[in-house]
This record gives C-alpha cells, sequence and structure tokens, in this order.
C-alpha cells in the first residue's frame, strides 16, 4: 500500500472526511551549525510566551500561484537573517522568502509538477545544508530525497531513491534524519550513506512504543535523541539513540481537543529544556509540552478555524528563529505566520 497527500490541499472537507481520504487517497503514489533551527540549540525559558495575533511573512491568506502567494504550504525553514524557505505544495517548489518581503522567489523547482530533475512534486520538506550550500527537499510525490544546490541551481540531485519522504532534519555532524512515511519509520544517513540506520519505527504501523503510525516530522537533539510526530496515532515520540522503543512525550491519549491529547499533530520543534513544541493540525494550535508533562499548553491559535491573526487553519510546519519568535505553516490559509515573542524570561 503506498500514500499520496491529497488530504494535505482539501481543508474545507471535513474532519471525518479528511481522514478518511488521507487513507484513500494517501496510498495512490507508486548544527555544525547547519540547521541552528531545526536542529539542537533552542532556548527559549519555560514560562515564554508568545504575541497572540500572528504577523503574514509570507503568501496572502489566499490561493496562487503567483510569487507573492503560496498554495497548501506544508513544511518550512527559517534561516539565521529571517529568510524563510517553504515547501510550496500544490505549486511544486521551494520559495524563499526574504524579510519584510512582499513576494518570494522561486528556489528550486516552479518548473510545473513533474518527476524530472528540474521539478518537484507535492515537497513537504526542506532544509539548508549549509556546509555544501544546497537545499535538501523531501520531493514527496516522487519518492525521493534531492539536493538542489543554492547558487544557479536550476535542477536537483537524487540523493535518496524510493521513500515517501515527509520530513527531515541534520544533526550537528551533517548526518541526516528522514521519515518514511510508507514504513513507519526514521532513518539516519550519515555523509556518503545510501541505505542509512534505522532510528526509530520500522516494526510496521501500530501503537507499541516500539512502532509509529504515519509518522510526518521529526527533529533530533544535541544528544541524537530523536522526536516524531504521528498522524496515525496522534502523538509525539521519542527514541534515545540506540533504543529499541520510543517514549510518548505528547499527546497518546486519542484523539481530540483536551490539553492531554492531540489531533494529527505536524510540526515539532524541542528546546534545550527538551520542551516539546507541536502543530496540532486539527485543533488548529501550537502546543507546548514540557519534559515530563502529562499535559500541554496552549501557545498560540486555539481561537477556532479560520483566517483571522489570531487563528490559525490546520498548521502544518513549525520553526523558530534566532530570537525565538516563532513561524507556523498556517496551510488552510496558504500563508506563513510569524508570532513574536513577548517574554522569555
Amino acid at each position: 500500500m503506498k500514500f499520496s497527500l491529497f488530504t494535505l490541499y482539501m481543508p474545507s472537507l471535513s474532519h471525518t472526511l479528511s481522514t478518511l481520504l488521507f487513507f484513500h487517497f494517501i496510498l495512490s503514489f507508486p548544527s555544525i551549525s547547519v540547521i541552528p533551527l531545526l536542529g539542537t540549540s533552542i532556548d527559549i525559558y519555560p514560562n515564554a510566551r508568545w504575541q497572540q495575533n500572528g504577523v503574514t511573512v509570507a503568501g496572502e491568506n489566499r490561493q496562487g500561484n503567483g510569487i507573492n502567494k503560496l498554495s497548501f504550504p506544508l513544511g518550512l525553514y527559517v534561516d539565521d537573517d529571517q529568510t524563510v524557505y517553504v515547501a510550496d505544495g500544490a505549486n511544486h517548489r521551494i520559495v524563499e522568502w526574504k524579510r519584510g518581503a512582499t513576494s518570494g522567489q522561486v528556489v528550486a523547482g516552479g518548473n510545473g509538477k513533474g518527476s524530472e530533475y528540474h521539478q518537484l512534486c507535492n515537497p513537504t520538506d526542506v532544509i539548508i545544508d549549509k556546509e555544501r550550500d544546497s537545499l535538501i527537499i523531501c520531493d514527496t510525490s516522487n519518492r525521493r530525497v534531492v539536493r538542489w544546490h543554492r547558487r544557479n541551481g536550476t535542477s536537483g540531485e537524487t540523493i535518496i531513491s524510493n521513500i515517501l519522504c515527509m520530513g527531515l532534519t541534520m544533526d550537528e555532524n551533517g548526518s541526516l534524519y528522514v521519515i518514511d512515511n510508507e514504513k513507519h519509520e526514521v532513518r539516519r544517513y550519515q555523509k556518503g550513506e545510501s541505505q542509512g540506520t534505522l532510528v526509530a519505527g520500522g516494526n510496521g504501523s501500530g501503537k507499541r512504543l516500539d512502532q509509529l503510525s504515519l509518522p510526518q516530522y521529526v527533529f533530533v537533539d544535541r544528544d541524537h535523541s530523536v522526536y516524531v510526530s504521528e498522524w496515525g496515532n496522534h502523538r509525539v515520540m521519542k527514541w534515545i539513540k540506540g533504543a529499541k522503543q520510543g517514549i510518548v512525550v505528547a499527546g497518546g491519549q486519542g484523539e481530540g481537543n483536551g490539553l492531554t491529547q492531540l489531533s494529527s499533530p505536524r510540526g515539532v520543534i524541542v528546546d534545550e529544556l527538551d520542551t516539546v513544541y507541536v502543530a496540532d493540525q486539527w485543533n488548529d494550535r501550537i502546543m507546548r509540552w514540557p519534559k515530563g508533562a502529562h499535559q500541554g499548553s496552549v501557545i498560540v491559535g486555539g481561537n477556532g478555524r479560520g483566517g483571522e491573526s489570531n487563528q490559525l487553519n490546520g498548521p502544518f510546519g513549525l520553526s523558530f528563529d534566532r530570537y525565538s519568535n516563532l513561524y507556523v505553516i498556517d496551510r488552510g490559509n496558504h500563508r506563513v505566520q510569524k508570532f513574536n515573542i513577548e517574554s522569555n524570561k
């Protein structure tokens, strides 16, 4: 059975129908400071607060394919200078938005949906490998991970084949961690490796602690522990390096909207205190779960689904900049929202 991305692009459907469509259609597709914001050095105080009204930093709150618009964006990366790189899924491209810009610049893909080396098909995540000055992209519906050089890059090169990649990140050694949604596992690829080493899941889809179910996004900390959001189990798992099973660190109490629950979690980030931040997609909120906590708290969103500045519509990817400002892919509103930090003490 193979998975597709149909429900990633259907925000107007009800939650129940979206769930059914996910399982029906998603089966149709044959910090060396390298990653300072997806990696291991996020320092946020336990009682930090963010402004509740977000500022749109990419997209225009409506769908489109112009350079000032997005269409069902998915993953993102925030660079040191607050440039935002967006996996613009339904436009089959990666778009770079400079700080303060009113339009973006296509830096990968954008040549129509396809499988040629100058094309992408439903990209879901992107990171920057600064050592090699390149983008690394989950080219999901082409079942590959591609490297796209940032300087004069007009096409990508496949670095991992035959993988239904949803999310990826990199550790300080330059090792790549990649979600395989179809195999319900995460693999680590050291430089030059093509097969990778299993670091989470790999025991089929299920609810056991040694299993994952439709893993989405991944984060790796300084100790090389791997954090994985699970669409199928509505939880975030931590797999300590070398472990044979994971630990539930957020959710895991069934699908729901209580503070002990998640509903189809997506993007996940962990700070230096092991606090988990997760995009709680169908609850339209971003949650914070301190280490060892049995419930989380809402830090932004949670005000009903909508397009106002204090609302979200199916949040997906998330990241922090070096100042601890929060960036959220507001997928259903076709925009990226920035929530400025209000207090970090």
